[in-house]
C-alpha cells in the first residue's frame, strides 16, 4: 500500500571539507541598497578570506554572484532557505555584514545550523554593516543560538586576527564583559521609591502600545511576544499602516498647512527643491504633516500610550518618510493637533512616546523613561539611535549615534532653530520626506536597551556624555555616514568600543538627557528601580553612581 505514496527526497550533504569555512551575507530587501553596497561587501569578504588564509583555511561562499543583480547578498527569506540547503550543517559558518541586513533572511537557517557560527562586520561609517551585525546578534540572542562575533576596520589589527584564530581553534571568541554588573540591592531613597511606585502603577493600570505593522526590516529581535509584555502591564493594539494612510486622506490641506506654519514660526528650516525624485518638495512635507495629524488621531481613538510606525515596508512606496512625524511626537513642544471635532488638543503639553521602526524594546524603554522623567519634572524627550560608528577624538572614543531623521528637536541646543529638514536619501526612501537633521547638544545622558534573552526581558543601562566636537569634526562624521540624518557624538562612561560591540543586543540604543550629572545619576536610579520592580533583569554597564558607590 505504501508504494502508492510519494515520499519526499531528502538530500544528505557531504560533511564540510577540512579547514574550510562557508561564508554568507544577508542583505537588504531593497535592490538599490544591495547593488550600491556590494563593492563594500566585496572588500569585507576579501579581508575575512585573507585572515582565514593566514591560518591555512579556505573560505567558500555559500552562494555565488547573481548575474542579474550583480551581487551575492541573500535578499529574501526564501533565498536564505535555499542557500542553507546547500551548506553542510556541520560547517563552520561565517556571516559577513558590510551593509544593513534583514536578519530574518538568514535566521531560519542559522537556527538549525549545527556548526559554529561567526558574525563579522567592517567597523566603518559609510555603510551600516556594524548596525546590521548588532541586529543579527540580537536576533541570535533572542532565539538562544550560540554564536561568536568580531569586527575590524581593515583587517590588519592583531586583535581581529587573534579572534579569528581563536574561533578556528575553539569555535568561540571570548570578549571582555567586565564592564557589566548586576543591579545591587538599592538603599532606601526617594528615587528608589519613585521607581517602584511607577512600576506598580504600570502593573495596575496597564498601558497600550500601538503597533502600525510589526517586524520592520527583518528585525526579529524587535518583536516581543504578548505574554512577555503583558507580564509588565503592556498590551499591544495591532494596527495597520493602511489605516494610517486612509486616515491621512481625511486630513484637510488647511490642517496640514497649519503644522507647516507652526514649524516655520518655531524656527525650523527646510531644504526644499522641485525634483521629487531627489529633492524635498512641499508636497512631501504636506503628506508628512497629514501623517502626523493622522497618527495622533488614531492614537486618540485607541487610547494609546505609545506609538510605533513600521514604514519601511509598504508605506515607503506610498508616502514620504515617517521620521519627521516620529521626532515631533517625542517632543513636548510640538505643533498642536486637534481632535476631529476640533474640541480638544490631543496630548496638549505632552510628548507621545514613539518607538521608531516599531522596535518593541524601545517601546518598553520609552514608555518607562517618559513616566520616570515626567515624574521627576524633566524633559522626557527620548529617541533611539543606531549604533552607527565611532572613532577616537582627543584621547577618548566618541560614538556616532545616528538615526534616520526622527530626533526630537529639544535634543538640539536651540531646539527647532537648530533643526533642519533634509530630504531622505532616495536609495532607502523613494517617496522622500523630511528628516529632523542636526547635531545633538552636549550634556549628560542615560542610555539603555531592553532586549530578550533566555526567554525574558533584560535591560542594559548606563550613563554617557554627549560631547561638543568642533563643527568641522561633526560635519566630517556626518558626511562619513548619512549627512541628512541627525547625529549624537557620545562618550559612554566606562565602556570601551569593543566591550560595547560585544555586549549590545540591538542595533538601537535609547537615549535621554538630564540637566546635570547629579540629576542623571538620580534618574538612572529611578529607572533601574522601576525596571527591577517590573521584573526585568537589570544590568548596569560601565561606570554609574550605582556601581561606584
Amino acid at each position: 500500500m505504501s508504494g502508492s505514496y510519494t515520499f519526499p527526497a531528502v538530500e544528505t550533504l557531504a560533511p564540510a571539507p577540512p579547514r574550510t569555512a562557508y561564508l554568507i551575507a544577508s542583505g537588504d530587501l531593497r535592490p538599490a541598497a544591495n547593488e550600491m553596497g556590494w563593492p563594500t561587501q566585496v572588500e569585507l569578504e576579501r579581508i575575512v578570506t585573507e585572515a582565514f588564509g593566514g591560518f591555512g583555511w579556505n573560505v567558500v561562499r555559500g552562494n555565488g554572484i547573481d548575474p542579474c543583480t550583480g551581487h551575492g547578498f541573500i535578499s529574501s527569506q526564501r533565498m536564505g532557505l535555499d542557500v542553507f540547503a546547500t551548506i553542510p550543517s556541520d560547517a563552520p559558518l561565517i556571516v559577513a555584514e558590510a551593509v544593513w541586513q534583514y536578519s530574518h533572511h538568514v535566521l531560519a537557517g542559522l537556527r538549525t545550523h549545527e556548526g559554529p557560527i561567526l558574525t563579522v562586520a567592517n567597523f566603518a561609517g559609510k555603510w551600516p554593516g556594524l548596525v546590521g551585525l548588532l541586529n543579527l546578534n540580537a536576533g541570535l540572542t533572542k532565539m538562544g543560538k550560540p554564536y561568536s562575533t568580531i569586527w575590524t576596520i581593515d583587517g590588519t589589527d592583531e586583535w581581529f586576527r587573534d579572534g579569528i584564530g581563536s574561533w578556528i581553534e575553539t569555535g568561540t571568541i571570548v570578549h571582555d564583559a567586565s564592564h557589566v554588573r548586576p543591579l545591587p540591592a538599592l538603599a532606601e531613597s526617594a528615587e528608589r521609591d519613585l521607581g517602584v511606585a511607577l512600576a506598580r502603577q504600570l502593573l495596575r493600570d496597564k498601558a497600550i502600545i500601538g503597533i502600525f505593522d510589526e517586524g520592520c526590516m527583518g528585525m526579529y529581535n524587535a518583536i516581543f511576544d504578548d505574554e512577555v509584555l503583558n507580564g509588565i502591564g503592556i498590551y499591544k493594539e495591532r494596527l495597520s499602516q493602511s489605516a494610517l494612510w486612509a486616515e491621512m486622506l481625511t486630513v484637510g490641506d488647511d490642517e496640514a498647512a497649519e503644522i507647516g506654519r507652526w514649524l516655520l514660526d518655531a524656527g525650523m528650516t527646510f531644504k526644499i527643491g522641485t525634483d521629487p525624485r531627489t529633492e524635498l518638495t512641499q508636497d512631501q512635507l504636506d503628506l508628512q504633516y497629514k501623517m502626523y495629524i493622522a497618527a495622533l488621531r488614531i492614537a486618540d481613538d485607541f487610547g494609546l500610550d505609545a506609538v510605533g510606525i513600521q514604514y519601511q515596508q509598504g508605506l515607503k512606496d506610498l508616502a514620504p518618510a515617517s521620521d519627521l512625524v516620529e521626532g515631533l511626537m517625542n517632543n513636548v513642544e510640538r505643533p498642536p493637533v486637534r481632535s476631529r471635532d476640533g474640541q480638544r488638543v490631543l496630548w496638549e503639553g505632552r510628548a507621545i512616546p514613539n518607538f521608531n521602526e516599531v522596535d518593541e524594546g524601545v517601546a518598553v524603554d520609552s514608555l518607562v523613561t517618559n513616566r520616570v522623567w515626567t515624574a521627576m519634572g524633566l524633559d522626557p524627550a527620548t529617541t533611539l539611535h543606531d549604533i552607527r560608528w565611532g572613532e577616537e577624538y582627543d584621547g577618548q572614543f566618541v560614538w556616532v549615534l545616528e538615526i534616520s531623521g526622527s530626533v526630537p528637536p529639544s535634543h538640539f541646543a536651540n531646539g527647532y532653530a537648530d533643526a533642519e529638514g533634509w530630504r531622505q536619501g532616495p536609495m532607502f526612501f523613494p517617496a522622500g520626506g523630511s528628516t529632523i537633521n542636526g547635531i545633538s547638544k552636549p550634556g549628560e545622558i542615560v542610555w539603555s536597551r531592553v532586549y530578550l534573552a533566555d526567554g525574558r526581558l533584560n535591560v542594559d543601562l548606563g550613563r554617557g556624555t554627549v560631547v561638543e566636537l568642533p563643527r568641522e569634526e561633526s560635519l566630517r562624521r556626518k558626511n562619513a555616514t548619512n549627512p541628512e540624518w541627525p547625529i549624537m557624538n557620545a562618550v559612554l562612561h566606562g565602556v570601551s568600543r569593543d566591550q560595547f560591540m560585544a555586549r549590545h543586543k540591538a542595533n538601537h540604543a535609547n537615549v535621554v538627557y538630564a540637566p546635570d550629572v547629579d540629576t542623571a545619576d538620580k534618574a538612572l536610579l529611578v529607572k533601574a528601580a522601576c525596571f527591577d520592580a517590573l521584573g526585568i533583569v537589570v544590568h548596569l554597564c560601565g561606570t554609574t553612581a550605582l556601581t561606584t558607590s
